[in-house]
């Protein structure tokens, strides 16, 4: 299991949402949810590379997919 943190999102997997954009998108249940990994509020977040993963191969299905 590998921990994405939000850097790594823009960087590695080319998700430049900002912080706002993707709390929405997490609300909406159409992002992986965050793992929070400070108790305080605005403490250090992680997504699952696995979740991020499965997450793009979805969309590009969409994008491929007849419509």
């Amino acid at each position: 299991m590998k921990l994405i943190n939000r850097k790594e999102l823009k960087d590695k997997f080319g998700i430049p949402y900002c912080t706002q954009h993707l709390t929405r998108l997490e609300a909406a249940g159409t992002f992986p949810r965050r793992l929070k990994l400070a108790a305080y509020r605005g403490g250090r977040v992680a997504w699952l590379e696995s979740e991020i993963l499965a997450w793009l191969e979805a969309r590009l299905a969409q994008r491929s997919a007849p419509q």
